[in-house]
């Protein structure tokens, strides 16, 4: 999980959510999906909070910083 993409964590935890919600696991998976879901989750949040705090920062400096990919005007 570790070496996952934020966009794979996402998908994953999707699929953790779409089961569980199906109703259908026996309890002992349900139990380790939630968990897993739960971990899954906060990587998620973590990876958000970073970008943000960089976005932040990059934002407060004086001078502009363009985005990979953006054209100079």
């Amino acid at each position: 999980m570790e070496n996952t993409t934020f966009e794979e964590s996402i998908a994953q935890l999707e699929t953790i959510v779409t089961q569980l919600e199906r109703g259908d696991v026996p309890l002992e998976e349900a139990l380790e999906a939630f968990q897993k879901g739960m971990v899954l989750s906060k990587q998620c949040q973590d990876t958000l909070t970073k970008a943000e705090k960089m976005l932040t920062k990059m934002m407060s400096e004086d001078e502009e910083v363009p985005f990979a990919g953006e054209e100079e005007a």
